[in-house]
């Protein structure tokens, strides 16, 4: 061998060497910074579970519950529509409604504010500007339009999807909230992941729960000072003043394959008309489109109910999510002014794409997330909003609770 290329193996090996020490992060490029308290315990996620027979039949008996024959009439009652549209069904001990997700309340509770909301005089919501959120009337008046056999499909595949993660629902319920898992949880569901725990420069699994069902969690604490996914270079904003749903998934699924596809081909997808788009299908889309519902990731993302979560509580998912699963968050808020100073004026529910938060000292952490909604390309006479945005990260909550569903997509 010649010495140049003795010089030319010894540079590479060099090179090779030095990579564990190059540093990573920096600057808003969508890696996970690792400053900080580095954590002693992983957190658990859940893959894709199997549809038991006792799931199956109670499938069966919700849909059994619907129509049977003709259309629902989308012109009927607040109460009748909402009774006929509006069912819900528990797996393992966790409620799930068709349209709304999961959640702590009772379907006597979810009908009464469905009730509510139809009934309000803003239900029609003609006194904001609409940025593309499926309101609960126009969501009932959709369903209650289809055939019996066309809805009894569409609410057979919900609660299938629903079914299949209900894992990925006690989990959080646990790591999150503090709930304690069911007895044989782990023996019942095998597609429960075990994270690595980090100590120094080696790795192990997390060790097993204890007999009463507890697992060591991580805490806020126990994160670094920041952690971001998704490149800050891969925003749109919507075309349409509906499309945030399309927009939202647009930059989701950009960030995973690199690839970006139409907000038209995103609209498509996702069922979306000029009443907006639903939750549960971006929820279904992100699921589909992408990999971020592998258990090595987020697991399936599910539609959530947070309304009674703590700021505590809702902080700590968010950063599990962008540390742990290295994976986006479907933001749900109303866009209020109080909430968002950068609007105009107030405006509908929305959707925006969670993607980060920065920890400072003594103050309350920044959210980072894009932000499909420009309001100067629809009115140019009003300010111009950037689609990378770093914000109060209380408000961002504040503005998710304060949405008619409360809800939002992990």
């Amino acid at each position: 061998m010649t010495r140049a290329r003795w010089i030319s193996l010894g540079a590479l090996v060099l090179l090779l060497a030095m990579l564990p020490f190059v540093p990573r992060g920096g600057g808003d490029d969508g890696t996970i910074r690792t400053t900080g308290h580095v954590a002693r315990s992983g957190s658990l996620t859940a893959g894709y579970g199997r549809v038991t027979a006792a799931y199956r039949r109670t499938i069966d008996r919700v849909l059994d519950a619907g129509p049977v024959a003709g259309r629902g009439a989308a012109t009927s009652s607040a109460r009748a529509l909402v009774d006929e549209v509006v069912r819900c069904a528990t797996f393992e001990g966790q409620r799930y409604c068709l349209g709304t997700g999961w959640t702590d309340r009772t379907q006597v509770q979810v009908r009464a504010q469905a009730v509510r909301l139809v009934e309000s005089p803003a239900a029609r919501r003609t006194a904001v500007s609409t940025t593309g959120d499926l309101s609960t009337y126009d969501a009932l008046r959709q369903a209650a339009r289809m055939s019996p056999p066309e809805r009894a499909r569409a609410e057979r595949a919900e609660l299938t999807r629903a079914a299949r993660s209900v894992a990925k629902v006690w989990l959080i319920r646990h790591q999150i909230q503090g709930v304690p898992l069911p007895h044989g949880f782990f023996a019942r569901h095998p597609e429960v992941r075990r994270a690595a725990v980090t100590t120094g420069s080696t790795a192990r699994a997390s060790s097993p729960p204890d007999t009463n069902g507890r697992h060591r969690v991580k805490h806020w604490r126990d994160y670094p000072d920041e952690g971001k996914v998704l490149r800050r270079s891969r925003v749109s904003q919507q075309h349409r003043t509906y499309w945030c749903g399309p927009t939202t998934m647009q930059m989701i699924t950009w960030g995973w394959s690199h690839t970006k596809r139409s907000q038209t081909h995103w609209a498509r997808r996702l069922g979306t008309t000029t009443s907006g788009t639903a939750i549960t299908s971006m929820v279904h889309v992100v699921n589909q489109a992408t990999g971020y519902d592998r258990a090595s990731y987020a697991g399936p993302y599910i539609t959530l109910d947070i309304g009674d979560w703590s700021f505590k509580q809702w902080k700590l998912l968010m950063a599990r999510h962008f540390v742990d699963y290295r994976a986006p968050v479907v933001l749900h808020p109303v866009l209020l002014q109080r909430y968002f100073p950068y609007l105009d004026h107030d405006g509908s529910g929305h959707f925006q794409v969670g993607r980060g938060y920065q920890k400072r000292e003594g103050k309350t952490p920044l959210l980072g997330y894009f932000e499909p909604w420009n309001q100067q390309r629809f009115h140019p006479d009003e300010p111009f909003i950037s689609r990378v945005q770093w914000r109060n990260a209380y408000q961002s909550y504040r503005a998710n609770e304060a949405h008619f569903q409360h809800n939002l997509g992990v």
